[in-house]
């Protein structure tokens, strides 16, 4: 795609220009645990944003310090359900995503999470007879599973589209139309439950981890990926500083979600065992602030909270352009977008499992840890 696109504020104060090249993406192959960047290919983006109200420098120094200002999290505690996302409006944008002619170049990001969190399911030497795949999408992944691994996967998802369009595999694949919220199984039924990018549009959080530790028979395994609260931050705070610029206040554009910190309480909370949190930050080049926007509607991952709103005026949106490549921008004109992700492994309770020593029962201080690998008398006098 070659579209020239010129905007210009006729004030003076915000003048934009864009050349944007053919949207490709280039998926990068990196060891687990780094940080990875994903490139959009070329682009030319001059932007020039005259920065001298003294009000505009001192919000901009505040959001560098503090970026993940009027973040919203999930509630840690039991039965802290709440109501923050309009699933019936999650479930038109995964549809409309679904059926984009050209969906399969916005894969780019659940492509890469999907391979990550099969990886972590192939480094448990076992078979999982019956595996099930909790808001699977396209099946992003059980596409890069064996069946010499997972035998038979029940996928689920709330939109139709993305299931009918799911991607191939070797594996026996049945489909169920079923919220994440509601899983429609008998308890004890799966030996292992994996959840790839869906579960950060939960409303009831912990009360859909409860019902993935019923499913699963005991000894089975939970392994999922979801947003956490760093994601899209560049994004976050340029919204906010341009509204707070034009507008004289801003409204939340960017989705609550997660934070790390209470990603094991749930967990635990949720009666999993032998609990593992790990993080991931993906970084994505893209041309502007735009693509950015255009790309994550076309993933399906546009926000859909209650109170979001639902349109940007036309000079805050060519501000906070400008603000965006201001403050993130890179050397070659593109801007930079950060996707944290937080992997979770848990297990449900078996008899079989290890359990930690009775308190009380060590036999060596950690005194004496020091002096391990100090030589004894005895051994000195040999030497001699």
């Amino acid at each position: 795609m070659n579209n020239l696109i010129s905007n210009r504020f006729q004030s003076g104060k915000c003048m934009c220009r864009r050349l944007f090249a053919t949207l490709t993406v280039r998926s990068p192959v990196s060891p687990l645990g780094t940080s990875v960047a994903l490139h959009r290919d070329a682009v030319t983006d001059q932007t020039h944003f005259p920065m001298n109200s003294s009000i505009f420098l001192s919000l901009l120094n505040h959001f560098r310090l503090r970026r993940t200002t009027h973040q919203r999290h999930f509630s840690s505690r039991a039965g802290g359900a709440m109501n923050v996302f309009d699933r019936s409006m999650k479930r038109k944008q995964k549809k409309w995503a679904a059926l984009l002619q050209d969906s399969e170049k916005y894969e780019y990001l659940k492509e890469e999470v999907g391979s990550r969190v099969a990886d972590r399911v192939y480094d448990i030497a076992r078979t999982f007879p019956l595996a099930l795949d909790v808001g699977s999408s396209r099946s992003y992944i059980a596409e890069h599973m064996s069946k010499e691994v997972v035998e038979k996967f029940f996928l689920t998802d709330i939109s139709e589209n993305s299931l009918k369009h799911r991607k191939e595999t070797e594996i026996p694949t049945h489909c169920i139309l079923a919220d994440e919220e509601f899983l429609p199984f008998k308890e004890n039924t799966f030996d292992l439950v994996v959840s790839s990018l869906s579960l950060h549009w939960i409303n009831d959080l912990p009360g859909a981890l409860r019902q993935i530790h019923q499913v699963l028979k005991p000894d089975g395994v939970f392994i999922g990926a979801m947003v956490g609260g760093e994601t899209l931050y560049e994004l976050r705070c340029s919204l906010q500083l341009a509204e707070l610029e034009r507008e004289g206040g801003f409204a939340p554009h960017v989705s609550p979600y997660t934070a790390v910190t209470d990603l094991g309480n749930l967990l635990g909370q949720a009666g999993f065992t032998m609990l593992t949190v790990d993080i991931d930050d993906i970084q994505v080049h893209y041309p502007g602030i735009l693509d950015v926007m255009h790309d994550l509607q076309g993933m399906g991952e546009s926000n859909c909270a209650w109170n979001r709103k639902s349109m940007l005026h036309r000079d805050t949106m060519l501000a906070a352009a400008a603000i965006y490549q201001e403050m993130y921008g890179n050397e070659d004109g593109s801007v930079p977008a950060t996707f944290e992700i937080l992997y979770m492994i848990g297990w449900k309770p078996h008899e079989s499992q290890a359990k930690p020593a009775r308190r009380g029962s060590a036999n060596v201080s950690f005194g004496d840890l020091g002096r391990i690998n100090k030589p004894s008398s005895t051994d000195s006098t040999k030497e001699q």
